[in-house]
């Protein structure tokens, strides 16, 4: 871990501040007439996801946390936790399914992710930022409803429901946004 300056600051940077891990989300550079320059930056707790807003003066000294980035498959379901796999060790990981939120939801048998580490305590998790998905009930499309650009809702076959173009039918493959939950494209 490196000390670094608290005008150093930039976004994705994680640090520890107040006994807690926060990732820095915005920085603004401030040089007002009088006093000294400080960094304005907006910080997000990666355990419990408050927010807070920081002056850091140049003088100001902040520890800078580097994270491991380890690679995992999501292996099942079990209750509400989902296991996973390290892909070079084969060690199990259970994770609560809300720390991975609403997109826990696209996760597949196998599923390369990505988990953010500090230390041994996952902190954060990557999923791939598309996936292919089966529409199991589209919406009919209703005359005249193709003149204007319309879309319509859809539920996928993980039981999410998105707005897809009036040509997508129930049957059809398409991919899937992971991050903005919407869709993509008709999938090949």
């Amino acid at each position: 871990m490196a000390k670094i300056n608290g005008n150093e600051i930039r976004p994705g940077m994680v640090i520890e501040h107040e006994g807690g891990l926060w990732a820095a989300v915005k920085t603004v550079s401030v040089k007002p007439g009088k006093g000294p320059a400080y960094n304005q930056v907006e910080l997000k707790n990666l355990v419990d996801g408050r927010k807070l807003n920081n002056r850091f003066g140049s003088d100001e000294r902040v520890e800078q946390i580097e994270l491991e980035y380890r690679d995992f498959q999501y292996l099942y379901k079990e209750g509400t936790q989902l296991v996973f796999m390290n892909d070079e060790t084969y060690e199990q990981i259970e994770l609560a399914e809300d720390f991975v939120g609403e997109r826990a939801a696209f996760l597949q048998d196998g599923m390369k992710v990505t988990l953010q580490m500090h230390g041994d305590r996952p902190i954060g998790i990557r999923l791939p930022d598309q996936v292919t998905l089966a529409i199991i009930e589209a919406d009919p499309v209703l005359k005249g409803q193709t003149a204007a650009s319309s879309y319509k809702p859809a539920r996928l076959e993980n039981g999410l429901r998105i707005l897809v173009p009036p040509f997508i039918t129930a049957g059809e493959r398409v991919v899937v946004d992971t991050n903005e939950i919407t869709y993509v494209r008709r999938a090949d």
